[in-house]
């Protein structure tokens, strides 16, 4: 097996625990307060998926290295966050950096499945088709919901994280 695929398998592996992991830590939000193991958890696998696409062999600019410097913005945002102890507006900045990863690794994941599932890459062979079009707006459109919901209802019980 190649360094490549070796990676591609380790980098996806990752991917898919931190959507499971970034699903929970999002539900953490909208109750309230947060659970710093799961909040904790997601933003380790956040920064596993961001590391681990960086090392990938660079061929340019490409829209995933792009991906990459923003989620490396959004993750910086997250531990200012984090670490300010949710102080004044970081408390919404925490809040928002949790949805805009989430939302990125689901990003990246319906642009891999177009590009890998034969019955959608039928529908979108080069990823600039309506289909693939409507698929990103409708979870760009889900997540900006889920942003303001989660800034309106995420109120930590005390400004300090455990």
């Amino acid at each position: 097996m190649s360094y490549v695929s070796l990676l591609t398998i380790v980098h996806t592996i990752l991917s898919f625990i931190a959507i499971g992991v970034g699903i929970v830590a999002t539900v953490g939000l909208f109750r309230g307060g947060h659970s710093s193991r799961w909040t904790q958890g997601f933003f380790r696998t956040a920064v596993a998926v961001t590391f681990t696409g960086f090392i990938f062999p660079f061929t340019g600019v490409t829209p995933a290295f792009a991906t990459g410097i923003v989620s490396t913005v959004i993750l910086i945002a997250w531990l200012l966050a984090y670490r300010s102890h949710l102080a004044g507006s970081w408390r919404w900045v925490y809040a928002l950096a949790i949805v805009a990863s989430l939302y990125l690794l689901i990003f990246v994941t319906i642009a891999q499945a177009f590009q890998k599932i034969p019955v959608l890459q039928a529908l979108a062979p080069t990823g600039s088709e309506t289909p693939f079009a409507i698929a990103q707006i409708i979870a760009l459109i889900v997540f900006i919901v889920i942003g303001i919901g989660a800034v309106r209802r995420f109120r930590p019980a005390s400004a300090t994280l455990a």
